[in-house]
């Protein structure tokens, strides 16, 4: 059995952990956040095709960096910046940090162009965005579903058999599209994010695709690339809210937390687009 990495939490808007709060009251809470969230959204609708490709960039390197850095890349914001911007190297930093910042924003780059043509959801895309983050690092599993058994480390979530991977991702993909027109796109994007971590497809990059998958979708849905931080506390309410996803069947708190950090990324993205 390998072990893997957890790649998959308050927010920076102040937001803090709902376990004590009932079902009904996070329900109430994730209504308000979607009712929200859909006003910035209508914000944005006005202002398209969006312009400021440097605040796009600035989008997008801060992404980068936090999505790294929740898997222990220690590559500081500015280092990211200019590892992807500048083509430069950093002293004292390793050769996988770097393939981990030009890969991630790479992915990006991908994701924005896949959403840009509309092109539909699929496990091929999944195995593409994982294709991209491993690039360099291991090629031999790179896109490749695991046929390894793992263990999280810090997790009490045992990922299923590698001989169940393939029929559970389908059956995600065929669930998500059944339920599609019934969703919330956020909820939507939230619920493959959780599938995709807690089937744990690959060896090592999930945490990573997850989040690219998320926001995959809400940018073909019109929503701005979402950040969750990767501060120590923050990570920990993220990986909390998953496990309870796991070991608890119950995705709300997970719902909440990725809600409030696309409702802080849809306010942050028109404030900038507001300063052109």
């Amino acid at each position: 059995m390998q072990e893997v990495r957890d790649e998959c939490s308050s927010d920076r808007s102040g937001g803090k952990k709902f376990g004590r709060m009932s079902r009904n009251e996070q329900s109430k809470i994730l209504e308000s956040l979607l009712q929200d969230i859909d006003a910035f959204k209508q914000r944005l609708d006005a202002v398209r095709p969006l312009a400021g490709r440097e605040i796009l960039q600035a989008v997008d390197t801060e992404y980068t960096y936090d999505s790294n850095r929740i898997e222990g890349n220690t590559l500081t914001l500015r280092e990211t910046d200019i590892v992807v911007n500048k083509g430069l190297t950093v002293g004292g930093k390793s050769l996988r940090e770097h393939l981990e910042a030009a890969n991630h924003y790479e992915a990006i780059a991908f994701i924005r162009e896949l959403a840009q043509d509309q092109t539909s959801l699929s496990e091929t895309i999944v195995k593409q965005v994982h294709a991209l983050i491993l690039r360099g690092i291991d090629q031999e599993n790179a896109g490749i579903y695991r046929s390894v058994p793992v263990a999280i480390s810090g997790s009490r979530h045992v990922p299923p058999q590698p001989w169940q991977v393939p029929k559970m991702m389908e059956e995600l993909f065929l669930r998500l599209e059944a339920e599609a027109e019934q969703m919330h796109p956020v909820i939507f994007a939230a619920e493959l994010h959780e599938g995709i971590a807690t089937i744990h497809p690959f060896i090592d990059g999930n945490g990573r695709t997850a989040r690219l998958l998320m926001n995959l979708v809400l940018l073909q849905q019109g929503y701005a690339i979402t950040t969750i931080s990767g501060e120590s506390q923050h990570r920990l309410a993220y990986y909390d809210a998953l496990e309870q996803c796991n070991l608890e069947q119950d995705k709300t708190e997970f719902l909440v937390l990725i809600a409030r950090y696309v409702r802080a990324s849809m306010e942050k993205l028109v404030g900038l687009l507001g300063s052109l």
